[in-house]
């Protein structure tokens, strides 16, 4: 890479290194060796870049954060420091959409492993994720790189697939209305006769206090 646009992609890659720090609270051994790692390509970021030599140590970097815990919204956040730069150079791009594309693998991993406890959980995941693929995959096919484009369209076809069968065995959702606001308690017992869903009935809807639940919202079908 040419010395302009790797002088250029250098802050790009250590603000994310930065934001994986300050999401990940790992601790023990695996924290040491996230810490350690960032540590390293920060104090040679520019080399590695330089020589094109930055894709194994980030990729590795990234399969460290995921082995430290990371969730998906705080993955989202990395990938939204990277996302967020507008570098000028066509190197620091590379640099700014593999970062990207780093995060979209390690959260492709993060849901595989991630069991569904919710229909529409699941389908609201299949939304957002196909939403930030497909602008990836965009990007790629303008750039026409055909490697980056099919690994890309390859990944994004096989989350797809594992989060439709994800939502196979889960009850379907059902729309309900009461005449006013309530408890979840009191939604829970009318809806399936079972107070002790309450819980659920508050997730499935993102009730913030469950003595205070509007009068409408989603439901399992059973």
């Amino acid at each position: 890479m040419q010395k302009a646009d790797a002088e250029e992609a250098a802050p790009i890659a250590r603000l994310t290194m930065e934001a994986i720090l300050a999401v990940t609270t790992g601790q023990g051994r695996p924290g040491a060796d996230l810490r350690t790692a960032i540590g390293d390509f920060n104090a040679h970021a520019l080399a590695l870049i330089q020589g094109d030599q930055s894709g194994p140590p980030l990729a590795a970097i990234f399969e460290l954060t995921r082995k430290n815990g990371a969730t998906l919204p705080q993955m989202a956040l990395v990938r939204a420091a990277a996302a967020s730069q507008t570098p000028a150079t066509v190197g620091a791009t590379l640099i700014k959409n593999s970062i990207i594309n780093l995060s979209l693998s390690i959260e492709a991993r993060i849901i595989a492993d991630t069991e569904f406890n919710s229909r529409q959980a699941a389908e609201d995941m299949k939304d957002a994720m196909s939403e930030a693929f497909d602008a990836m995959e965009e990007i790629a096919a303008d750039d026409m790189d055909v490697m980056t484009y099919s690994a890309l369209v390859a990944l994004h076809a096989a989350l797809v697939e594992h989060l439709i069968t994800a939502e196979r065995p889960l009850p379907h959702m059902l729309n309900f209305q009461f005449n006013e606001a309530g408890p979840t308690l009191v939604f829970a017992y009318r809806l399936y006769a079972d107070a002790g869903r309450a819980d659920q009935l508050r997730e499935e809807n993102g009730i913030i206090h469950p003595l205070f639940a509007p009068p409408f919202g989603r439901a399992l079908s059973s």
